[in-house]
């Protein structure tokens, strides 16, 4: 049997600095938008898509940028998140400011290892799962873990914005 070379990122470096159990799971990539990025990895894996956590990069109207963690198949209330936040407005990112903030490419973000500290939103529900699926750092490559490393490694804060 021949031992598959597991790529580094930055994210697969902090998972391992910090001694989290993950196993990691590469797909081929195929570029596409938002949920439709979720569902393609979801089935190349053969998961359901509500197990996958989509990273996505926010900025508010203060323009702090901030990450929110998602289920693959849901989208995020950008006024229940900036009431949560109790800011005016959020926004997603463009893909440049998404790159700048966190070092990834769009369709390869992690939580994991990002450029900029940023705060970082669950959706509270995630954290009910037995197991995530999460970007390791590279479009085409998630990690599965146990979901309380979200709250435990990177301090990620309970919201409930999902719609």
């Amino acid at each position: 049997m021949t031992k598959q070379k597991i790529p580094t990122t930055q994210a697969i470096r902090e998972l391992k600095a910090h001694q989290v159990d993950f196993t990691l799971y590469p797909y081929r990539y195929e570029k596409k938008a938002g949920v439709a990025v979720a569902t393609a990895a979801a089935d190349a894996i053969g998961v359901d898509e509500h197990q996958v956590v989509k990273t996505l990069v926010m900025i508010d109207d203060r323009s702090e940028p901030l990450l929110v963690l998602m289920h693959g198949d849901k989208h995020i209330s950008t006024k229940a998140l900036a009431r949560e936040l109790d800011v005016k407005k959020v926004r997603p990112c463009d893909p440049q400011e998404a790159k700048k903030y966190s070092g990834y490419l769009v369709g390869g973000i992690s939580p994991f290892g990002t450029k900029k500290k940023m705060k970082i939103y669950v959706e509270s529900s995630i954290l009910e799962l037995p197991k995530i699926y999460i970007n390791a750092g590279k479009r085409g490559l998630l990690a599965a873990m146990a979901p309380d490393v979200l709250t435990r490694v990177l301090d990620a804060i309970p919201v409930s914005v999902a719609v």
